[in-house]
């Protein structure tokens, strides 16, 4: 797909939980098409410690309203000066990077979308895509704690939401690897997205389960075009740039162990 480096004006910056915030981008011509798992490198203005750009995922994209969403997680002094952004600001984007999950074989094809924390984002359009090609997608989302989930009421509009939070505080206690929906339904394939650890161990129930699993990898990305090579991911295939080659990977592919 063509890449592009715009200027996008946002909309909105909507405060999500003490940690998350969406932002709302928009433009005066139509943006270009992306597709579920891609993620865009924004530049960091205003921050004078912040000299690399920094990878997120595409959380949603609205068509009719021309705006692209970005659920941002504020960790840094880079992604703090992005939740400082207003109304009518300009962020510069290049868009949209990397390869995309696996779209709907079959309307009757059950699948899972895991994530944990901010690794929700991408999951909320993929599920839109899954509904949108007739099928009806399983979120399970895990978080710390009850205050710690974003978006839920969103992923609710695309297909049924199970969740697990650490201290019991919603949904059912434990990791997401523990919910009872694991045990109880069948899935065809399973995609996630998340922390490493919490990806490694839905990889390994999808192995043991026999059921195809592909993980978008949150490896840090500074060029997002594959020269810099700090978001390399060892592989069966050899060393592999995630922002070029990824960041959505078969997990049998990772070499993560089973």
């Amino acid at each position: 797909m063509k890449k592009y480096v715009l200027d996008l004006k946002v909309s909105s910056v909507e405060r999500v939980n003490a940690r998350n915030v969406l932002i709302r981008l928009t433009d005066d011509k139509p943006l270009p098409e992306m597709l579920p798992g891609q993620f865009v490198e924004v530049r960091v203005d205003g921050s004078p410690s912040t000299f690399l750009r920094r990878p997120i995922s595409i959380n949603f994209v609205d068509i009719e309203r021309n705006e692209l969403w970005l659920l941002v997680a504020t960790v840094g002094e880079g992604t703090h000066a992005l939740a400082r952004l207003r109304k009518g600001d300009m962020l510069n984007c290049v868009l949209p990077l990397g390869n995309t999950f696996t779209p709907l074989a079959s309307s009757s094809e059950r699948v899972l979308l895991v994530g944990g924390g901010v690794g929700v984002a991408p999951l909320l359009y993929f599920g839109k895509q899954i509904k949108e090609a007739g099928g009806t997608p399983v979120f399970l989302l895990g978080a710390r704690t009850a205050a710690d989930l974003a978006e839920i009421s969103l992923f609710e509009q695309y297909g049924r939401v199970c969740i697990t939070t650490e201290d019991g505080s919603a949904g059912e206690k434990g990791f997401v690897t523990n919910h009872s929906v694991l045990s109880t339904e069948r899935f065809d394939r399973i995609s996630t997205c998340g922390p490493k650890p919490m990806m490694k161990a839905v990889a390994h129930y999808a192995y043991q389960a026999s059921i195809p699993c592909e993980a978008s990898l949150e490896n840090m990305m500074a060029c997002g075009v594959g020269a810099c090579l700090c978001c390399v991911e060892k592989t069966t295939e050899g060393n592999l740039c995630v922002c070029k080659e990824g960041p959505v990977f078969d997990t049998r592919r990772l070499m993560w162990g089973e």
